[in-house]
């Protein structure tokens, strides 16, 4: 073929490059050029005037909150003022450089977590020894360290302790929920699901408010449960009936030939499960699991209603102080801040590892 016919057949300017992405991506049609005109108005209208008032003409130094009133932007001097009751609560000013410490620690273990060189054997030993820690900073009582009750826990460290244990106690209870819901025994199979069915079908803020409020009422005289344990069960039994119904689903995904294997090959159930099934089933369901944690992370909030102090608790006895009232705005962005900060982080973490764990090969 000659030079000249090559030169000939290149595709028209209009397909590619810069033009051809928008001529194919915002202006394709008719309603895609309204929307894209529409969208860009909107923008041309909200950006200037958001980051004036966020950045531009916000007031990051006003020692009271009549000088900030006077800025026409933010006030982040606010967040400066308050930023250590956001983050953790009631907890003794003096001491609060423990539930810091605390916080950095849950947050190293969480990310070694997710690094591949740290899943050795050895990991669970260092989820106890760092957790011990923990337990022993937020409460004290032991090296020389004043004893904190946890009622006076609040903040970023208690969203992060609520996160923790829920995700990490509820993944079990509701991978063994669902394969007794898959189960061949009867009664196995009829308690699993009256549990998922019971659990899946009320709201987390009923079973936070029976924990707190009707639990004590069926416990027998003299005993007690802490109100931050019993709202820690609550959300772990809430979370394991989501996550049942999600690996329930993946475990039906698993193609039936793979259990045949299994049992031809003189597997027992359970090595069957852990060896060939599990695997696989949960392979398939990373991003519906990653939606319930995220989800379980932003629900930690509603223990507000039974009083315990949250990070948005937190935040909010922040703008009961009367000499900084009219804040709201400032004090809400800054905890979306931190929420937005792990979603986020977990939910890039989970498309590295669909990537990593992608065993699937294209057809030729």
């Amino acid at each position: 073929m000659s030079v000249a016919n090559q030169v000939a057949l290149q595709p028209p300017q209009q397909t590619h490059g810069v033009l051809g992405w928008l001529r194919l991506n915002l202006f394709s049609t008719p309603l895609n050029t309204i929307i894209t005109v529409l969208g860009l108005w909107f923008l041309f209208m909200s950006v200037p005037a958001a980051l004036n008032w966020l950045f531009f003409d916000a007031d990051f130094e006003a020692s009271t909150a009549q000088q900030c009133r006077e800025a026409s932007g933010a006030c982040w001097a606010f967040i400066r003022e308050k930023h250590r009751l956001i983050l953790f609560g009631i907890y003794p000013y003096a001491q609060q450089w423990r539930p810091l410490l605390a916080t950095i620690l849950l947050t190293a273990l969480i990310i070694c977590s997710c690094i591949r060189w740290f899943w050795k054997p050895w990991l669970p030993v260092f989820w106890f020894l760092g957790l011990l820690v923990v337990a022993v900073l937020m409460w004290g009582g032991v090296f020389g360290l004043t004893h904190v009750d946890n009622s006076l826990w609040g903040g970023l460290p208690l969203t992060l302790i609520l996160a923790t244990f829920g995700i990490a106690f509820a993944f079990p209870l509701g991978v063994l929920l669902a394969l007794g819901r898959t189960s061949r025994l009867p009664a196995v199979k009829a308690l699993c699901v009256v549990y998922i069915e019971l659990i899946r079908g009320v709201p987390l803020i009923s079973l936070l408010f029976m924990s707190s409020v009707m639990l004590p009422l069926f416990l027998p005289a003299g005993f007690t449960i802490d109100k931050l344990l019993r709202a820690q069960i609550a959300i772990i039994l809430f979370a394991a009936a989501y996550i049942a119904e999600t690996v329930r689903g993946g475990l039906q995904a698993v193609p039936k030939g793979q259990y045949e294997g299994a049992e031809s090959i003189g597997l027992s159930y359970w090595q069957t499960m852990r060896k060939i099934i599990l695997p696989q089933a949960l392979k398939v369901v990373i991003p519906p699991l990653v939606g319930i944690f995220i989800s379980l992370f932003k629900d930690t909030s509603l223990v507000v209603i039974i009083g315990i102090f949250d990070l948005t608790q937190a935040a909010k006895t922040a703008l009961a102080d009367a000499s900084w009232r009219g804040f709201s705005a400032e004090a809400y962005i800054f905890i979306s801040l931190i929420y937005f900060l792990y979603c986020y982080s977990i939910s890039r973490y989970s498309r590295s590892l669909e990537r990593r764990l992608a065993t699937d090969h294209e057809r030729a």
